[in-house]
């Protein structure tokens, strides 16, 4: 109950106050509205870079895994032309041997 007298109290004096300092209200606000747009940018930037580095970062992995795919077609190619070479060689040697 004590909470509402207070909170009731607070209003009033406030709308008063509001009232009484209304050039200074205004002051303030305009005085404030610079520092909020540095800060609201700070914070954009911070993000903003954030959100680079995240990029930066995925678009790593994403190579990295390309490679890393491009490495086991490589190695597949490898072993496919092994055994195609030693399939020739057979073929060579039975050619020869049946001469």
């Amino acid at each position: 109950m004590t909470v509402l007298v207070g909170g009731i109290a607070a209003v009033l004096l406030a709308i008063i106050g509001l009232f009484a300092w209304w050039k200074d209200l205004f002051v303030i606000l305009k005085g404030s509205i610079p520092l909020i747009l540095l800060l609201g940018g700070a914070l954009a930037v911070y993000v903003g870079i954030d959100e680079l580095k995240e990029k930066v970062r995925r678009e790593r992995e994403n190579e990295k895994e390309e490679l890393k795919k491009a490495r086991e077609e490589l190695e597949k190619a490898k072993a496919e032309a092994e055994k195609m070479r030693e399939e020739l060689e057979k073929i060579r040697e039975e050619k020869t041997s049946n001469t």
